[in-house]
């Protein structure tokens, strides 16, 4: 969430800027409620002081046996005006939170401004594209011998986009999320298995709610209402909620495999079936709480975190700086880290890590004190992924793929499956 200190200082500049995001944006509404709230609590204000101070000369005048009976009239009358006047605050106030709540984060000042994801800016490559001298096969051509997934059975239990892993299949995705876990504990990082579903305020929190409501798969009955989380970045961001940290202990990295679900899987493609666009994917989550000092820095490491994997994979790879357009909702900063998938003809997304300032801190109240007496701050957070299995895993198979139709196991995972090869059967 946004600071209205901010707006209220310069609503044309940060309007400009949240446009470079959302170009539906208008601070019109927000402003006006903001006006409105701060007019109607000046006046409840003032109304509850005076009856504050009638009530004391009500009480002086009956010590001394005077008739108090008018000014006893007066403050009952002011009851009813001060409720009256609560009761729009409340009206207001809720009214306000819910347009400002749906404000993005402002992007940094070196964004590249733009609507357009084909101006990402790309920074570094490492690898080459593999020169095939075969005819190479996509994942789903590849899985029709080596029978590593069920797409059909998949969609018999739940429907298209939630893919069944078998046999090596689900061993190997098991052995890229132990992997991606290794890696992530031996650079500091503390691994939490949080819950799948999250109460409404926590996916608020994060940024998931109210925008993307509709994204969002949910259980609504007499005895829940809860979320299912689209990525564990929600409760990992959950954990320290109305919490002030001791600054001591910043910065707290955090890691978290766990599923992740998402309604709006996507307009698949032709080249775009299979394990590309889904509603459930696994994935191991960068998460980070620290001192606004402190970002910059763990931004540059978690995507080195994320290099590691990709380079330990040895998968070729590209990073991209996103424009202001291609952002997330919560993000100021954001890099996407893109592999290479020959069967698709183009990159994907197989990690993204961004700095999101003190937006989610704000929704979510979580502070620090610098100093034992001194006023709160609210932290910085950043997420990243470290890494997403299912584009990660086309990537493996289409790029390791033989002659022969068998796919080459990446030595760092033959230890978890015991074999250097998965072979057609």
């Amino acid at each position: 969430m946004l600071d209205i200190k901010l707006l209220r200082k310069d609503a044309k500049g940060i309007e400009a800027k949240l446009k470079t995001k959302d170009p539906s944006i208008n601070l019109t509404i927000v402003m006006d409620l903001d006006t409105q709230l701060r007019t109607l609590k000046t006046q409840l204000e003032a109304l509850k002081a005076t009856r504050n101070e009638f009530s004391q000369k009500i009480g002086e005048m009956r010590r001394f046996n005077q008739d108090a009976s008018e000014m006893v009239k007066e403050v009952a009358s002011m009851a009813d005006e001060i409720h009256s006047l609560e009761h729009q605050c409340q009206q207001v106030e809720y009214s306000f939170n819910y347009e400002i709540s749906k404000l993005p984060n402002v992007p940094m000042e070196d964004i590249k401004i733009s609507a357009d994801p084909k101006e990402n800016v790309i920074f570094k490559e490492v690898g080459n594209k593999r020169d095939f001298d075969f005819a190479f096969k996509n994942h789903v051509e590849l899985n029709e011998k080596l029978k590593l997934f069920d797409f059909e059975r998949g969609a018999k239990i739940s429907g298209s986009g939630w893919p069944v892993y078998r046999g090596l299949g689900a061993r190997l995705e098991w052995a890229l999320i132990q992997y991606m876990l290794s890696v992530q504990i031996k650079n500091g990082f503390e691994q939490w298995i949080p819950p799948l579903l999250v109460r409404k305020e926590i996916a608020y929190g994060s940024g998931q709610l109210p925008k993307f409501e509709n994204q969002q798969f949910k259980i609504h009955d007499e005895d829940y209402n809860l979320y299912l989380i689209p990525t564990a970045e929600v409760p990992l961001n959950g954990l320290h909620a109305q919490e002030i940290l001791n600054p001591e202990e910043l910065p707290l990295k955090y890691t978290a495999y766990t599923p992740c679900f998402r309604r709006e899987a996507g307009a698949a493609g032709s080249n775009e079936r299979g394990l590309i666009r889904v509603h459930q994917f696994n994935k191991v989550e960068m998460f980070c709480f620290c001192s606004p000092e402190q970002s910059s820095l763990l931004f540059e490491e978690m995507l080195k975190n994320a290099e590691e994997i990709l380079q330990g994979l040895e998968l070729h790879y590209r990073m991209a700086l996103l424009v202001t357009g291609d952002m997330s909702y919560a993000s100021a900063r954001t890099v996407d880290i893109e592999a290479w998938l020959p069967g698709q003809n183009r990159y994907y997304e197989v990690s993204s890590v961004s700095n999101c300032t003190d937006f989610q801190a704000r929704r979510s109240n979580i502070r620090f004190r610098r100093e034992k007496e001194g006023k709160p701050e609210f932290v910085h957070t950043l997420n990243g992924s470290g890494l997403a299995t299912s584009r990660l895993m086309v990537s493996l198979l289409e790029n390791n793929q033989n002659v022969d139709g068998s796919v080459t196991i990446p030595k760092v995972l033959q230890s978890y499956l015991g074999v250097e090869k998965l072979v057609p059967h």
